[in-house]
């Protein structure tokens, strides 16, 4: 921050930290739907089958080498 000439100095900083203040509150409003989506009981479960599914094709070919 500098010293400022005139009054239309001010008030462009001051729109300029608005704005940026408005687009800092849109990035967090985006950030909780996307945690909402995380958090949802489906998403655990395909978590959870892509993990099981990966174990398990590891295990059937342990068991095909045996």
């Amino acid at each position: 921050m500098g010293a400022y000439k005139n009054m239309e100095s001010i008030e462009r900083e001051l729109e300029i930290l608005d704005l940026e203040r408005k687009i800092a509150y849109e990035e967090i409003k985006g950030l909780k739907n996307e945690y909402k989506e995380d958090l949802k009981p489906l998403s655990w479960m395909q978590s959870g089958l892509k993990i099981v599914g990966k174990l398990g094709g590891m295990m059937l070919v342990k068991k095909i080498i045996k």
